[in-house]
Protein backbone atom coordinates (compact mmCIF):
# COMPACT_ATOMS: atom_id res chain seq x y z
CA UNK A 1 0.00 0.00 0.00
CA UNK A 2 1.10 3.51 -0.64
CA UNK A 3 1.54 5.89 1.69
CA UNK A 4 2.27 9.51 2.13
CA UNK A 5 3.51 11.36 5.57
CA UNK A 6 3.87 14.98 6.31
CA UNK A 7 4.57 17.47 9.17
CA UNK A 8 5.06 16.63 12.83
CA UNK A 9 2.82 16.75 15.67
CA UNK A 10 -0.71 14.47 16.86
CA UNK A 11 -0.99 12.09 13.93
CA UNK A 12 -3.89 11.81 11.63
CA UNK A 13 -4.74 9.05 9.39
CA UNK A 14 -6.19 11.08 6.37
CA UNK A 15 -8.71 8.52 4.17
CA UNK A 16 -9.74 10.04 0.82
CA UNK A 17 -13.38 10.01 -0.47
CA UNK A 18 -14.74 8.37 -3.73
CA UNK A 19 -14.76 5.31 -3.02
CA UNK A 20 -12.50 5.00 -7.07
CA UNK A 21 -10.42 7.94 -6.13
CA UNK A 22 -6.48 8.18 -4.00
CA UNK A 23 -5.54 10.46 -2.11
CA UNK A 24 -4.18 13.38 -4.87
CA UNK A 25 -7.25 15.38 -4.69
CA UNK A 26 -6.74 16.43 -1.26
CA UNK A 27 -3.15 17.56 -1.70
CA UNK A 28 -1.66 19.98 -1.91
CA UNK A 29 -4.62 21.84 0.04
CA UNK A 30 -4.74 19.71 2.99
CA UNK A 31 -0.92 19.75 3.51
CA UNK A 32 -1.33 23.16 5.50
CA UNK A 33 -2.44 21.57 8.61
CA UNK A 34 0.92 19.67 8.64
CA UNK A 35 2.32 22.33 10.29
CA UNK A 36 0.58 21.32 13.22
CA UNK A 37 -0.05 17.90 12.66
CA UNK A 38 1.37 14.72 11.04
CA UNK A 39 -0.49 13.70 8.50
CA UNK A 40 -0.65 10.50 7.37
CA UNK A 41 -2.25 10.04 4.41
CA UNK A 42 -2.46 6.20 1.90
CA UNK A 43 -4.25 4.98 -0.71
CA UNK A 44 -6.93 2.29 -0.05
CA UNK A 45 -6.42 -0.87 -1.89
CA UNK A 46 -6.85 -0.78 -5.36
CA UNK A 47 -6.73 2.48 -6.02
CA UNK A 48 -4.17 5.10 -7.23
CA UNK A 49 -0.67 3.65 -5.84
CA UNK A 50 -1.93 0.72 -4.64
CA UNK A 51 -3.29 -1.07 -7.07
CA UNK A 52 -0.57 -3.03 -8.15
CA UNK A 53 -1.10 -6.80 -7.86
CA UNK A 54 -4.88 -6.11 -6.76
CA UNK A 55 -7.81 -7.31 -8.33
CA UNK A 56 -10.99 -6.03 -7.94
CA UNK A 57 -12.45 -9.23 -5.74
CA UNK A 58 -10.01 -8.57 -3.22
CA UNK A 59 -11.26 -5.31 -1.95
CA UNK A 60 -14.13 -5.68 0.42
CA UNK A 61 -14.95 -2.85 3.27
CA UNK A 62 -13.89 -5.85 5.69
CA UNK A 63 -10.69 -5.27 3.56
CA UNK A 64 -10.84 -1.91 3.87
CA UNK A 65 -11.10 -1.67 7.34
CA UNK A 66 -8.87 -4.43 7.76
CA UNK A 67 -6.25 -2.13 5.80
CA UNK A 68 -6.74 0.81 7.87
CA UNK A 69 -5.75 -1.21 11.09
CA UNK A 70 -3.09 -2.27 9.51
CA UNK A 71 -2.09 1.71 8.62
CA UNK A 72 -2.64 2.27 12.50
CA UNK A 73 -0.16 -0.77 13.22
CA UNK A 74 2.75 0.32 10.87
CA UNK A 75 3.00 3.62 12.00
CA UNK A 76 2.94 2.61 16.44
CA UNK A 77 0.06 4.51 17.38
CA UNK A 78 -2.07 3.79 20.04
CA UNK A 79 -5.03 5.24 19.19
CA UNK A 80 -5.26 7.08 16.29
CA UNK A 81 -7.81 10.76 14.91
CA UNK A 82 -9.10 9.69 11.37
CA UNK A 83 -10.05 12.90 9.17
CA UNK A 84 -12.64 10.93 6.38
CA UNK A 85 -13.46 13.09 3.52
CA UNK A 86 -17.04 12.06 1.95
CA UNK A 87 -16.79 8.23 1.14
CA UNK A 88 -13.58 8.57 3.74
CA UNK A 89 -15.94 9.48 6.52
CA UNK A 90 -18.05 6.46 6.12
CA UNK A 91 -14.95 4.23 6.08
CA UNK A 92 -14.00 6.17 9.20
CA UNK A 93 -17.32 5.56 10.62
CA UNK A 94 -17.01 1.90 9.94
CA UNK A 95 -13.52 1.80 11.81
CA UNK A 96 -14.74 3.33 14.61
CA UNK A 97 -18.14 0.64 15.31
CA UNK A 98 -15.26 -2.20 15.52
CA UNK A 99 -12.38 -0.59 17.24
CA UNK A 100 -13.47 2.57 19.17
CA UNK A 101 -11.06 1.78 21.83
CA UNK A 102 -8.28 2.46 19.37
CA UNK A 103 -10.08 5.98 17.67
CA UNK A 104 -8.91 9.46 19.63
CA UNK A 105 -10.67 11.60 17.62
CA UNK A 106 -12.92 11.84 14.34
CA UNK A 107 -13.00 14.37 11.55
CA UNK A 108 -15.84 13.60 9.63
CA UNK A 109 -15.31 16.42 6.44
CA UNK A 110 -18.44 16.58 4.09
CA UNK A 111 -19.50 13.08 5.13
CA UNK A 112 -21.13 10.84 2.67
CA UNK A 113 -24.32 8.91 3.81
CA UNK A 114 -23.87 6.45 6.68
CA UNK A 115 -27.57 4.48 5.76
CA UNK A 116 -29.30 3.99 2.43
CA UNK A 117 -31.56 5.75 3.61
CA UNK A 118 -30.25 9.20 3.39
CA UNK A 119 -28.04 7.68 0.11
CA UNK A 120 -31.89 7.48 -1.53
CA UNK A 121 -32.71 11.12 0.07
CA UNK A 122 -29.46 12.10 -2.04
CA UNK A 123 -30.13 10.04 -5.00
CA UNK A 124 -33.56 12.17 -5.23
CA UNK A 125 -33.01 15.51 -4.52
CA UNK A 126 -30.13 15.14 -7.33
CA UNK A 127 -33.05 14.27 -9.92
CA UNK A 128 -35.44 16.70 -8.94
CA UNK A 129 -32.82 19.79 -9.01
CA UNK A 130 -29.97 17.98 -11.01
CA UNK A 131 -32.04 16.00 -13.86
CA UNK A 132 -29.91 17.75 -16.82
CA UNK A 133 -26.44 16.96 -15.02
CA UNK A 134 -27.54 13.51 -14.44
CA UNK A 135 -28.56 13.10 -18.02
CA UNK A 136 -25.52 14.45 -19.55
CA UNK A 137 -23.69 12.45 -16.90
CA UNK A 138 -25.18 9.24 -18.15
CA UNK A 139 -24.53 10.07 -22.23
CA UNK A 140 -20.96 10.42 -21.11
CA UNK A 141 -20.96 7.01 -19.40
CA UNK A 142 -22.40 5.38 -22.45
CA UNK A 143 -19.51 6.01 -24.48
CA UNK A 144 -16.72 3.49 -25.70
CA UNK A 145 -13.99 5.76 -24.01
CA UNK A 146 -15.45 6.35 -20.63
CA UNK A 147 -16.31 2.44 -20.74
CA UNK A 148 -12.79 1.80 -21.65
CA UNK A 149 -11.28 3.84 -19.17
CA UNK A 150 -10.45 6.97 -20.75
CA UNK A 151 -8.76 9.72 -18.95
CA UNK A 152 -10.22 12.62 -20.97
CA UNK A 153 -13.70 11.47 -20.51
CA UNK A 154 -13.89 10.33 -17.38
CA UNK A 155 -12.58 13.83 -16.65
CA UNK A 156 -15.11 14.86 -18.59
CA UNK A 157 -17.88 13.13 -16.26
CA UNK A 158 -17.04 13.96 -13.52
CA UNK A 159 -16.55 18.11 -14.89
CA UNK A 160 -20.26 17.56 -14.52
CA UNK A 161 -20.45 15.98 -11.69
CA UNK A 162 -18.92 18.25 -9.68
CA UNK A 163 -20.18 21.70 -11.43
CA UNK A 164 -22.64 22.08 -8.67
CA UNK A 165 -20.60 20.68 -5.61
CA UNK A 166 -18.71 23.84 -5.04
CA UNK A 167 -19.33 27.37 -4.45
CA UNK A 168 -17.00 29.55 -6.75
CA UNK A 169 -15.57 28.31 -10.32
CA UNK A 170 -12.05 29.08 -9.78
CA UNK A 171 -11.84 26.45 -6.89
CA UNK A 172 -14.15 23.90 -9.09
CA UNK A 173 -11.38 24.74 -12.02
CA UNK A 174 -8.72 23.27 -9.93
CA UNK A 175 -10.14 20.31 -8.25
CA UNK A 176 -10.62 19.14 -12.11
CA UNK A 177 -7.11 19.95 -12.99
CA UNK A 178 -6.05 17.97 -9.68
CA UNK A 179 -8.28 14.92 -10.63
CA UNK A 180 -7.66 15.42 -14.45
CA UNK A 181 -3.55 14.69 -13.75
CA UNK A 182 -4.37 11.60 -11.19
CA UNK A 183 -6.92 10.19 -13.69
CA UNK A 184 -3.80 10.21 -16.43
CA UNK A 185 -1.33 9.32 -14.23
CA UNK A 186 -3.69 6.09 -12.91
CA UNK A 187 -4.65 5.29 -16.83
CA UNK A 188 -6.90 3.53 -18.73
CA UNK A 189 -6.38 0.22 -16.51
CA UNK A 190 -5.60 1.72 -13.20
CA UNK A 191 -9.18 3.44 -13.85
CA UNK A 192 -11.58 0.72 -14.46
CA UNK A 193 -10.00 -1.34 -11.47
CA UNK A 194 -11.03 1.92 -9.39
CA UNK A 195 -14.30 1.90 -10.74
CA UNK A 196 -15.00 -2.01 -10.27
CA UNK A 197 -14.08 -1.28 -6.77
CA UNK A 198 -16.10 1.30 -6.48
CA UNK A 199 -19.14 -0.81 -7.44
CA UNK A 200 -18.07 -3.65 -4.74
CA UNK A 201 -18.06 -1.10 -1.87
CA UNK A 202 -21.42 0.14 -2.76
CA UNK A 203 -23.19 -3.36 -2.90
CA UNK A 204 -21.94 -3.60 0.62
CA UNK A 205 -23.26 -0.13 1.64
CA UNK A 206 -25.36 2.06 -0.36
CA UNK A 207 -27.02 -0.35 -2.45
CA UNK A 208 -27.33 -2.74 0.69
CA UNK A 209 -31.07 -3.08 1.79
CA UNK A 210 -31.09 -1.75 5.23
CA UNK A 211 -27.72 -0.45 5.26
CA UNK A 212 -27.69 2.18 8.52
CA UNK A 213 -25.24 3.07 10.51
CA UNK A 214 -26.63 5.60 12.46
CA UNK A 215 -28.36 3.62 15.42
CA UNK A 216 -24.69 1.83 16.33
CA UNK A 217 -23.38 5.35 16.04
CA UNK A 218 -25.02 6.03 19.13
CA UNK A 219 -22.47 3.56 20.68
CA UNK A 220 -19.72 5.53 20.16
CA UNK A 221 -18.71 8.43 22.33
CA UNK A 222 -15.29 9.68 20.36
CA UNK A 223 -15.10 13.51 20.19
CA UNK A 224 -16.53 14.35 16.42
CA UNK A 225 -16.20 17.17 14.17
CA UNK A 226 -18.55 16.92 11.62
CA UNK A 227 -17.64 19.50 8.79
CA UNK A 228 -20.31 20.95 6.42
CA UNK A 229 -20.43 23.39 3.73
CA UNK A 230 -23.29 25.29 2.72
CA UNK A 231 -23.35 24.91 -0.73
CA UNK A 232 -22.47 20.97 -0.57
CA UNK A 233 -24.18 18.90 -3.27
CA UNK A 234 -24.63 16.50 -0.68
CA UNK A 235 -28.17 17.25 1.84
CA UNK A 236 -27.31 18.68 5.16
CA UNK A 237 -29.43 16.18 6.79
CA UNK A 238 -26.52 13.76 6.37
CA UNK A 239 -24.46 15.23 8.01
CA UNK A 240 -27.01 15.74 10.53
CA UNK A 241 -28.24 12.63 11.18
CA UNK A 242 -24.02 11.37 11.59
CA UNK A 243 -23.85 14.38 14.02
CA UNK A 244 -27.18 13.75 15.93
CA UNK A 245 -26.38 9.76 16.26
CA UNK A 246 -22.63 10.40 17.84
CA UNK A 247 -23.28 11.55 21.67
CA UNK A 248 -19.92 13.90 21.32
CA UNK A 249 -20.39 14.88 18.12
CA UNK A 250 -20.53 18.59 16.70
CA UNK A 251 -21.42 19.87 13.23
CA UNK A 252 -20.15 23.38 11.96
CA UNK A 253 -21.89 24.95 8.52
CA UNK A 254 -19.49 26.50 6.41
CA UNK A 255 -20.34 29.49 4.81
CA UNK A 256 -20.05 29.71 0.94
CA UNK A 257 -18.20 26.38 1.00
CA UNK A 258 -18.94 23.27 -0.98
CA UNK A 259 -18.00 19.54 -0.92
CA UNK A 260 -14.36 20.01 -0.80
CA UNK A 261 -14.30 22.40 2.52
CA UNK A 262 -10.20 21.81 2.81
CA UNK A 263 -9.70 23.49 -1.02
CA UNK A 264 -12.32 26.29 -0.75
CA UNK A 265 -12.25 27.23 3.20
CA UNK A 266 -9.01 26.77 4.40
CA UNK A 267 -9.03 28.80 6.88
CA UNK A 268 -12.50 28.31 8.49
CA UNK A 269 -11.49 25.12 8.56
CA UNK A 270 -8.10 24.61 9.76
CA UNK A 271 -10.11 27.10 12.59
CA UNK A 272 -12.60 24.48 13.70
CA UNK A 273 -10.16 21.97 13.58
CA UNK A 274 -8.06 24.04 16.12
CA UNK A 275 -10.89 24.73 18.31
CA UNK A 276 -11.76 20.85 17.77
CA UNK A 277 -8.44 19.77 19.29
CA UNK A 278 -8.23 22.47 22.18
CA UNK A 279 -11.58 22.10 23.39
CA UNK A 280 -10.83 18.24 23.88
CA UNK A 281 -8.69 15.80 25.47
CA UNK A 282 -5.18 15.49 23.23
CA UNK A 283 -5.03 12.08 21.69
CA UNK A 284 -2.35 10.02 22.78
CA UNK A 285 1.21 10.41 21.12
CA UNK A 286 2.71 7.73 18.98
CA UNK A 287 4.86 5.46 20.65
Amino acid sequence: MYAREIGQGTAIIVLHGGPDFDHSYLVPDLDRLSDSFRLIYYDQRGRGRSADGVKPEDVTLASDIADLEKVRQYYHLDSVVLLGHSWGAVLALEYALRYPGRVSHMILMNPAPASEADYKQLRNEWLEKRAADMERRKAIAATAAYQEGDPEAVTAYYRTHFKPALARSADYEKLITRMQASFIQQGKAGIIKARAVESRLMTETWALSGYDLLPKLKTVSIPTLVIYGDHDFIPAATAEHITEAIPNARMVTLKDCGHFSYLECPVAVRKQVDAFFAGTKKPARPR
